[in-house]
């Protein structure tokens, strides 16, 4: 992981370089969650360990967790519910949990780099990378805000909804939610619109 694109701008004039992405795309339940990140060029070292989430354990998501947030100029998120999603569609629903995220930053940005999205577009200059999170530090940092934002809500809806298991998949499709769907239904954090959740409305 490097941060030589961010320098690469910041030689260029450019001051404070966000990077955006999300988490949560493809759970059947639960939010879209989208963060962005501004890192500071003075303070890097606390990020040299660092690698985009889905390379992480949990517990390793957590540790980078806090240092990104105790180390950037700044950090937020852009959450999109279930409802929101079943409404627009995913597409649309990502850019605007997307753009939440780049209006909720209290510095704002003059660059703005995101993996790879199409059809997005912010009126701050941007550029879209594939493999961004894996490739870019200051969207890897944002990959680990909004993992671990997504899986505390997770969490969270566990507690409400105690029988469908979201503090251990996530809201992802495995054989152990399907299970629980087709022993339950649905709840009202299920994504009503995705194909395999269709045909089983409450």
């Amino acid at each position: 992981m490097n941060y030589s694109l961010e320098q690469k701008l910041l030689d260029q004039g450019f001051q404070n370089i966000c990077g955006i992405d999300e988490a949560g795309r493809g759970p059947l339940a639960g939010p879209l969650v989208a963060a962005a990140v501004i890192l500071d060029p003075q303070n890097l070292n606390p990020l040299s360990e660092l690698k985009e989430s889905k390379s992480l354990t949990s517990a390793k998501r957590e540790y980078f967790f806090d240092i990104v947030r105790d180390n950037v100029i700044s950090w937020s998120v852009g959450v999109v519910h279930n409802t929101e999603i079943d409404k627009h569609g995913l597409g649309f629903a990502n850019k605007i949990a997307m753009k939440r995220a780049w209006t909720f930053l209290h510095v704002q940005p003059d660059y703005i780099l995101i993996d790879h999205m199409p059809g997005v577009y912010f009126e701050t200059p941007f550029e879209s990378f594939k493999k961004g999170d894996a490739n870019i530090l200051s969207i890897a940092a944002a990959s680990i805000i909004a993992k671990v934002i997504h899986d505390r809500i997770m969490d969270s809806f566990a507690k409400v909804y105690p029988n469908y298991g979201f503090d251990l998949h996530k809201g992802y499709g495995t054989a152990m939610h399907l299970e629980k769907i087709n022993q339950l239904g649905l709840c009202p954090i299920h994504r009503t619109s995705f194909k395999p959740l269709k045909n089983k409305l409450l």
